[in-house]
């Protein structure tokens, strides 16, 4: 139960931290570091949809060929249509984008902001709850320190995540507390997710090994729609790709020696 509470609990808290920083920086956050932090968050997410999620997924089906990966598949195809269905009906707008994308709505640009890291989140929740389903009904796939693993890998990358939303709310105008209130409550989606997959997988355990690969699908679609051309755009690409290896290089390293 308390490595349950701690994969919950540690997405969020990173989140909360880095939304913090609010109260102890005062200018934006350089391009340059937006850059590294955003190539350093799609490489987490990458090297956390291969060893936390598709191999477990692969393994658990205790099956060879074309049936080991069936679920891998379906699920993972399924995930990207899940998160293009929300990037369509979800009104939001990225940080450095002046266009609005999702439908038309008469919300600020603020909320937009915030409706974009929510977004982002999502697929982060599923995929820790459900890792610690599978480690809670299926340990010998996927253990739970390596469930513990994945939300300390999605808990580092949200710091700079939370930190990311605060502070341009923050040079928009908005108080600090606003602002740091805002960028937490960002991040408060990951742990409802997480919950809610893991009441859904508790009772749909044969169906485990696809919601593994969704949620994997799910990450990869946020990795290949926005992160990734963020760090290309414009000047510093370079460290972008820099952030990437070093997130790829962690998030692996953290589920090879801990699960």
């Amino acid at each position: 139960m308390n490595g349950l509470l701690t994969g919950l609990i540690l997405p969020f808290l990173g989140t909360t931290l880095g939304a913090a920083c609010v109260f102890l920086i005062k200018d934006t956050i350089p391009q340059r570091m937006q850059k590294l932090l955003n190539g350093f968050a799609a490489g987490v997410m990458v090297a956390a949809s291969v060893w936390s999620l598709l191999i477990p997924s692969i393994e658990m089906t205790g099956k060879s060929g074309l049936p080991s990966i069936l679920p891998v598949i379906v699920g993972f195809l399924v995930g990207i249509l899940f998160l293009l269905f929300l990037d369509e009906v979800i009104p939001h707008q990225h940080l450095d984008n002046k266009e609005s994308e999702g439908p038309k709505a008469h919300i600020s640009k603020t909320a937009k902001l915030v409706f974009a890291v929510t977004l982002h989140n999502i697929p982060e929740g599923m995929a820790v709850g459900v890792a610690l389903a599978a480690a809670l009904e299926h340990s010998s796939y996927l253990p739970m320190a390596g469930a513990i693993a994945l939300s300390v890998g999605i808990a580092i990358q949200n710091f700079p995540e939370g930190a990311i939303v605060s502070m341009p709310l923050r040079s928009a105008g908005n108080s600090k507390w606003k602002s740091f209130m805002m960028g937490s409550l960002s991040g408060a989606v990951e742990p409802v997710g997480a919950i809610v997959t893991i009441l859904l997988a508790s009772f749909v355990l044969p169906i485990l090994p696809y919601l593994l690969s969704f949620a994997a699908g799910a990450m990869m679609y946020v990795v290949v729609e926005e992160l990734i051309p963020e760090t290309q755009e414009g000047k510093h690409s370079n460290l972008g790709t820099l952030g990437f290896a070093i997130g790829f290089l962690l998030m692996m390293a953290l589920d090879v020696l801990l699960g």
